[in-house]
């Protein structure tokens, strides 16, 4: 490990590679989410997360829904892969990687970790002063992104205080000048509420997180996944990371509980929170229109991802993205082009995130 290990054991990041990123139709699809595909770089979301995961842990496990398994393993060959019981989001995801990481390993401290985001310079700084909160407070521990704008499309982080050490370069504070009680988390607002919650110091929730397997499972066992932990703790977990392990004993309280995010099954309902500043860049590139933050336009304020050769005439402020093709604009702007496969989409970039609704209905019809 890069980074170092904590007081209570080995940090193990837990990256969740099992949802779709479906408003990044159609470079995403059923059979390739999100986190496969190579956007910005030679290497997939996953792959680059993977490799920072390495900089701050000891062992490195990717927890996923079977129908991915074998893509993951393709694209990260050396990693631990957790095969879901039964795809439920990040609630019972995270309650089964906590329990299969707590019976083989001593005194772990997990790092969980999406996928999918784009992050940059600075975070492994930063997440080691998390993990070494989480290990040090006994708290569950929750990463916030100082925001660089009123964003609409993220939830928020109201802290009791302002923690002291809120950038990379604090890394050697101590851990108890470093993170503040979370007072409360905010879901995604309007404009307005948005520049209310910025100037009020609070942070973006950026799916990060950090805990003692021993903090969350208590968390988890007065919760909306409660269920699942007790179906967990009636069975005997294996003291390795078995890949073909299958837990068919508890399939079936799996499948009876409704999806639910970690955040609404744990974080918003436990007591002892804390959260961690952290400054890196970082960006959920949840749909189309994110592109213009991470991507440097061209003169026309035009920027792709992907492989695509673009011409333009009188087109400007677009985002085009494209597996292998050749496009061209015309007196446009303020679009979202993609073209993946045999598929096309054209939409305003102030309505990407309907994409999703179109995935809905391509789900229902079986297309997606």
């Amino acid at each position: 490990m890069t980074g170092g290990s904590t007081p209570a054991g080995p940090v193990v990041a837990v990256v969740l590679a099992g949802g779709t990123g479906s408003r990044l139709y159609p470079a995403s699809r059923s059979d390739r989410p999100k986190q496969f595909l190579s956007l910005f770089e030679s290497n997939s979301l996953l792959e680059q997360t993977v490799s920072r995961a390495r900089d701050v842990a000891d062992e490195v496990v990717v927890v996923t829904r079977e129908s991915y398994a074998d893509g993951v393993r393709e694209r990260v060959p050396d990693v631990d892969v957790l095969v879901e019981p039964v795809s439920r989001d990040t609630g019972p995801a995270l309650l089964y990687a906590t329990a299969r990481v707590d019976a083989a390993f001593t005194d772990p401290v997990i790092l969980a970790l999406p996928s999918d985001h784009l992050v940059g310079t600075g975070f492994a700084a930063a997440i080691q002063r998390g993990t070494e909160v989480a290990a040090a407070t006994g708290r569950l521990v929750t990463f916030g992104v100082e925001p660089t704008r009123p964003e609409t499309g993220y939830g928020y982080i109201e802290p009791t205080r302002r923690p002291s050490a809120a950038t990379e370069s604090d890394s050697d504070a101590e851990p108890d000048t470093a993170w503040a009680p979370v007072q409360s988390f905010h879901e995604k607002p309007d404009p307005e509420t948005a520049e209310s919650y910025v100037a009020a110091g609070h942070y973006w929730n950026a799916g990060l997180f950090a805990w003692r397997p021993s903090v969350f499972l208590e968390a988890a066992a007065d919760s909306p996944i409660a269920g699942v932990a007790t179906a967990l703790r009636s069975i005997e977990l294996p003291a390795t990371l078995d890949a073909g392990f299958t837990a068919a004993d508890v399939a079936g309280v799996f499948e009876s509980v409704d999806p639910v995010s970690v955040d609404y099954a744990i974080f918003e309902v436990a007591e002892e929170v804390a959260v961690v500043p952290v400054s890196f860049p970082w960006d959920d590139v949840g749909a189309w229109d994110a592109l213009e933050r991470v991507v440097d336009p061209d003169d026309d304020g035009n920027v792709t991802a992907g492989t695509v050769e673009l011409h333009t005439l009188d087109a400007g402020d677009n985002v085009v993205a494209a597996d292998e093709a050749h496009v061209s604009l015309i007196g446009v702007s303020d679009l979202a082009v993609v073209t993946w496969d045999d598929r096309v989409l054209v939409v305003p970039k102030d309505r990407a995130q309907d994409v999703k609704q179109l995935v809905r209905r391509l789900e229902e019809r079986g297309e997606f």
